[in-house]
């Protein structure tokens, strides 16, 4: 086993969703069978780690414009080689945002999902198709902090209410995920239903 830590800590997650279910098995076997799945040398698939920021109230969660996928999305970004993927939300969600006091709400895995990335163009050269094993982070931020977005990667930042989200993302595929965050939050924090 080539990430014990890794492993264990997604083999301990407890999904409460069939996809998460499916994608936790699918994550530990190719774990299990593949090699570097820690870096981008693995054209097929790679560890990423996203991070769903949330008010003290759960009422509100921060959201990205995302110039790449040209949507309102979540913060994360490529493990590159750090097995620690809170660690990796955390970095990515604070360059994203402009943010500096990011909080874990709980320190594991809140979500895990396998996330299909169609073909494109990045920094001038084409990227493959390709899946991305994605651990989700739940994290607390102050919505009154100044917020800064990354220039060249987030063109906005801003934070939203969980009834507006759905309707802000222009990926088909992403909405089920977010749908999942929002109730998965909800369910944690009950009063934080608007």
């Amino acid at each position: 086993m080539r990430y014990p830590q890794l492993y264990a800590k997604i083999a301990a997650f407890l999904p409460t969703f069939d996809q998460e279910r499916a994608d936790r098995a699918r994550m530990l076997e190719q774990m299990r069978l593949r090699g570097d799945l820690l870096t981008r040398g693995d054209p097929v698939m790679h560890f990423t780690a996203s991070s769903w920021i949330v008010t003290p109230d759960r009422r509100r969660a921060l959201l990205v414009w995302h110039e790449l996928y040209r949507s309102w999305s979540w913060t994360g970004g490529h493990a590159d080689g750090e097995e620690d993927l809170l660690a990796v939300a955390m970095r990515e969600a604070a360059e994203e945002t402009g943010l500096d006091a990011l909080v874990p709400v709980q320190p594991e895995i809140f979500s895990l999902e396998i996330l299909g990335v169609s073909g494109h163009m990045k920094r001038g050269a084409y990227v493959s198709s390709h899946l991305h094993l994605n651990a989700t982070y739940l994290l607390e931020a102050d919505p009154a902090a100044s917020l800064c977005p990354a220039p060249g990667e987030t063109k906005d930042v801003a934070w939203f209410g969980m009834d507006e989200i759905l309707s802000l993302s222009s990926e088909p595929h992403m909405l089920p995920i977010y749908r999942k965050l929002i109730e998965k939050t909800r369910a944690l924090f009950p009063r934080s239903g608007e």
